[in-house]
């Protein structure tokens, strides 16, 4: 078999345009327009894929797994057997590992152009892999669905052993486009009145959390600067149980992103029970997409997922899938102007 390059591939319906590479599923450069017509590029990211490949980039618009967010010390036991994780962020296993799936090279399977054009990539995942068990075949595919909406849908199927499996798009983002400074100005909200609480070493401590009455609260329309001061640590970086969104299509509204300088909107639709809400408080002078300098806030991030260290968490939604089942996780990102 020839040897698969990273590049990266072009989603294009004459109003948006997606870059995304098969390198990790990674959104490079997401084009998409203000009030005017305007378009800017409304994620952080590199000009070409060799910052990517170096590991300069924290997770920069990839998909990673196969179980997202931290798992405690890198440890769990499934049907009686005790699995070692790769600890890559001391104390815990983040990310899937050290080279979790936004450090592979994923395969395209198919790559449509049109009116809604497409593109399906596919990875193996071997029995094993650092350190989780069985194999697992997982799919994902980006599909501008309308003018300006963006679907995901992800699907991971075991092969051979129950392993836990919870992906996530790890996309920071900034509506005013990715070179316009911090997010802080962006108002957001969350359909969530409970948040899952963390210990120091930022794994959910097993407690549901009201929200009500805190800096946590987005449950109405808040810039996230307003409070962000009273939050323990550099800033936002927990994951919200996503209890009170409409649905359509099969998805619950999870969160909107204003820019008030743009008027740009994203709305976000899932099928997952979890968001982490993270606003890029470990971005720190890393030199971008021309030039520009990303700094602590310059984006951030709404990764729907199975909420951190279930596998760890008897009281917390399962992320177990056994073979024979099949892990499916949709995103829906509607983008306007208001």
């Amino acid at each position: 078999m020839a040897e698969v390059k990273p590049q990266i591939f072009e989603l294009n319906n004459g109003t948006m345009k997606a870059f995304i590479s098969n390198f990790g599923c990674t959104i490079t450069s997401l084009f998409v327009p203000d009030k005017h017509g305007n378009l800017a590029d409304v994620v952080l990211g590199f000009d070409s894929l060799e910052p990517y490949l170096n590991g300069d980039a924290p997770y920069f618009g990839c998909i990673v797994g196969r179980v997202a967010n931290r798992i405690k010390d890198g440890k769990f036991t499934l049907d009686g057997v005790d699995y070692s994780l790769s600890v890559n962020k001391p104390p815990n296993s983040l990310h899937g590992g050290h080279k979790g799936f936004d450090k592979v090279i994923w395969e395209v399977v198919d790559h449509k152009k049109g009116e809604n054009p497409s593109i399906t990539f596919k990875y193996h995942c071997r029995d094993g892999e650092e350190g989780y068990p069985g194999d697992v075949s997982v799919t994902a595919t980006y599909t501008l669905t309308a003018s300006t909406s963006m679907r995901l849908d992800m699907d991971a199927i075991p092969e051979n052993k129950p392993t836990p499996i919870s992906l996530a798009q790890h996309t920071y983002w900034n509506l005013a486009g990715h070179n316009s400074g911090n997010i802080l100005d962006h108002s957001a909200q969350i359909w969530a009145m409970h948040i899952t609480p963390v210990d120091q070493n930022t794994i959910p401590t097993g407690e549901i959390m009201p929200v009500k009455g805190t800096a946590f609260d987005f449950s109405a329309e808040k810039k996230i600067g307003s409070s962000i001061s009273e939050v323990p640590g550099l800033g936002y970086d927990h994951n919200y149980v996503l209890d009170c969104g409409d649905e359509k299509l099969g998805l619950k509204h999870a969160a909107k992103l204003k820019d008030p300088s743009s008027a740009r909107v994203l709305n976000l639709w899932t099928n997952a029970p979890g968001m982490q809400f993270y606003t890029g408080n470990y971005v720190d002078g890393v030199v971008g997409k021309g030039g520009a300098v990303y700094g602590k806030h310059a984006g951030v991030c709404m990764e729907t997922q199975g909420f951190p260290n279930a596998i760890n968490q008897p009281n917390f939604p399962s992320v177990v899938v056994k073979p024979g089942e099949k892990y499916q996780h949709s995103m829906l990102f509607e983008f306007s102007a208001e």
